[in-house]
């Protein structure tokens, strides 16, 4: 019991300890960001003196951050149709909304995102991709590569387990293949180098290509996600299910597969924030999703000294994206160990 005692007091001591070192490391940077910043719209001179923060920059250069170069009086339908691409996003992290509804969603929400975001329909003024940017694009990157790749993950774990030679060696081979590879090498491959492979004539948009790159990079992680929880399935359950007739597709579609995906939500997830840090790569090939619109904001000199602040703007967005998946994880975790608890 003394023993007990000695280590719950130890401990607290420790934590009290550890808890003023961090406070003691945060607090320069509470007083930077909050205490002696500049807050409002002042101007960028009266930055000048201030030895905190200068948050001005992001309420002069937030639109340029967010939305990159689109039209300025158009600004709602980027607005619009980001939010309508994160609800139907939204709604497939909560399992009460798994329905037919929700695929119907799936479809109708990227069809309005093209729509509202290119315009030269419905009344709508056309807008170039190229002058789509910053947050849009990182949103449609993210949900559109998901989106794409799980179902393909999901085709070619299956694929790499067929007991067909010629199918699990195909998956097999385009798996080890692009997981070879870094994402940036896929980029550059779909952005300079198919081109030249396509016919005369074919002209493909360098957005359309980036995201193809990022769908096909991803779903060859997926797959090994995918394939390592269908191999925590007991055979046992395959020989049952075909001692009862039923065929390789429904065996797969309604035993194996919900037993898998629930025992690797926590990595699947992790593949999903992944995905969603790794668009910040397609600003090398020269397309403008949040990063590349924080780097044109900064191109005016007369913010350009105030960098630090723009890129904690940048970091907060990120970190609230990752930070809402890995609590969706959490969540489907706990689901999942609570249904089994159950039965």
């Amino acid at each position: 019991m003394r023993n007990k005692t000695k280590v719950s007091v130890g401990n607290r001591l420790v934590t009290i300890l550890v808890i003023g070192v961090v406070a003691l490391a945060l607090y320069p940077l509470f007083r930077w960001a909050v205490l002696d910043a500049v807050w409002g719209n002042p101007g960028p001179d009266a930055c000048k003196d201030a030895s905190g923060a200068c948050w001005p920059v992001i309420s002069e250069k937030g639109a340029l951050i967010i939305f990159g170069r689109y039209p300025a009086a158009e600004l709602w339908r980027p607005a619009l149709a980001s939010a309508l691409l994160l609800g139907t996003a939204i709604a497939t992290a909560m399992p009460r909304f798994w329905n037919k509804a929700l695929l119907l969603a799936w479809i109708a929400a990227p069809l309005a995102f093209l729509t509202l975001m290119g315009g030269g329909v419905l009344g709508l003024s056309s807008v170039p991709s190229s002058q789509w940017g910053g947050l849009p694009i990182t949103i449609m990157l993210s949900v559109f590569g998901i989106g794409c790749a799980f179902p393909l993950g999901i085709l070619l774990a299956c694929g790499r387990l067929s007991s067909k030679p010629v199918i699990r060696w195909v998956a097999t081979s385009y798996i080890e293949a692009v997981r070879g590879v870094p994402l940036i090498t896929v980029l550059f491959m779909a952005t300079f180098i198919l081109p030249l492979l396509l016919p005369s004539g074919w002209d493909i948009s360098a957005m359309v290509r980036a995201q193809v790159a990022i769908i096909l990079f991803t779903a060859a992680y997926l797959a090994e996600i995918v394939r390592a929880g269908m191999q925590t399935v007991p055979k046992g359950q395959y020989e049952a299910c075909e001692a009862l007739g039923i065929s390789r597709f429904e065996t797969y579609v309604k035993v194996v597969l919900p037993q898998a995906l629930s025992m690797v939500i926590a990595p699947t997830i992790n593949t999903f924030v992944t995905v969603l840090k790794d668009t910040s790569l397609v600003a090398i090939v020269s397309i403008s999703e949040l990063l590349m619109t924080a780097r044109q904001a900064l191109a005016d000199p007369v913010w350009r000294t105030h960098f630090i602040e723009v890129y904690v703007f940048i970091a907060v967005i990120y970190f609230v994206f990752c930070f809402a998946m890995g609590k969706w994880s959490k969540t489907l975790e706990r689901a999942y160990i609570f249904s089994k608890g159950r039965e």
